[in-house]
């Protein structure tokens, strides 16, 4: 098997062996409602997941979506309910703005040289801290469009509900997929986050990428705030706290190594409903603290950040036990 497959495997046999355990368990893991649940429970973290992916493919980091996701919710708030705007005007508009912002964050990163952890924990500061200004409270949204959407669900036949959170999650992650594998923009951030040097000798347009690429985890992150506020019908400046860490650990976990250039969409899928489907097992349990799913989660993250070490190292196991002893001359 090679290498950079090599964590998306094992990150699918452990969810696998996970998933089947707690059927063994509880037979409602085998229902759809438990499915629609963690697509319906995890939506807000996958869909940014699916934009830091992208980031971290590039080389770089994004800490700032999960105060973009509280912005995002404040904002739609206050348009809707105090302005009276209609929601898909708002929603266009925090987009916008979503979008610009990460540009921008792209923009300082390339062109000033300024490392992405320090960018993007300035955004992070920057967006939550607009968050609070705009106001403290958490405010209801009433509009009858938000009534509307809170009814688009397939009802399946064991009663699992697939709502409009979870068929988004979804789309994102398809959509996700095709620009990873199936266009020249996700064959440029596999090649910048591969070497940069090299990308940059061979005609990608770096700059560009790298500006598009936080561009476009920002307009996830928005993205995720407006499924988020509809889900929710209302806007709160305090949700979302250290959502980006969670993020960043499923992309992790979903076999994306980050010093960029390996790892795959599917897997950031995977790593996302990881934790969801230990969260069910232990609400199902009773009997075990839900701070479990810290420790489990933080066992696993130094599992394949070790993975990852051993598998980005310059020779690679492989390549250091096949390393040829070296030749005796002989005397004459």
């Amino acid at each position: 098997m090679k290498s950079r497959f090599f964590p998306l495997f094992v990150t699918f046999a452990i969810f696998t062996v996970l998933y089947l355990y707690c059927y063994t368990q509880y037979s409602s893991f085998g229902s759809m409602r438990v499915v629609c649940n963690l697509l319906r429970n995890n939506a807000h973290l996958g869909i940014p997941a699916i934009g830091v992916t992208f980031v971290i493919l590039s080389g770089g980091i994004d800490l700032s979506v999960g105060s973009v996701i509280a912005f995002t919710g404040v904002f739609c708030a206050l348009m809707i309910e105090r302005q009276g705007l209609h929601p898909l005007i708002v929603f266009a508009m925090a987009l916008t703005i979503g979008t610009a912002f990460g540009a921008t964050m792209g923009v300082f990163i390339h062109y000033f040289k300024i490392p992405a952890f320090i960018v993007t924990l300035s955004g992070m500061f920057l967006a939550r801290g607009m968050a609070y200004v705009l106001t403290t409270e958490s405010i209801s949204i009433r509009h009858p469009f938000y009534l509307e959407v809170s009814k688009l669900v397939y009802v399946f036949p064991d009663k699992g509900r697939f709502t409009f959170a979870a068929g988004a999650f979804l789309a994102v992650v398809i959509v996700g997929i095709i620009l990873a594998h199936f266009t020249r923009y996700g064959r440029n951030v596999y090649a910048i986050g591969g070497n940069p040097t090299g990308a940059l000798l061979l005609g990608v347009p770096v700059g560009r990428t790298i500006i598009a690429t936080y561009a476009l985890s920002s307009f996830l992150a928005t993205f995720a705030g407006i499924v988020l506020s509809l889900s929710k019908r209302s806007g709160d400046s305090t949700i979302a706290l250290g959502a980006e860490m969670d993020v960043i650990a499923a992309v992790v976990i979903g076999g994306t190594l980050l010093t960029g250039g390996v790892g795959y969409v599917i897997g950031t899928f995977i790593g996302v409903l990881l934790p969801g489907v230990i969260h069910t097992y232990l609400t199902l349990d009773g009997s075990l603290s839900p701070w479990w799913i810290k420790i489990i989660i933080g066992a696993l993250l130094f599992g394949f950040i070790g993975l990852q070490k051993l598998l980005s190292s310059n020779t690679g196991v492989l390549e250091t036990l096949r390393i040829p002893r070296p030749v005796r001359q002989s005397a004459g």
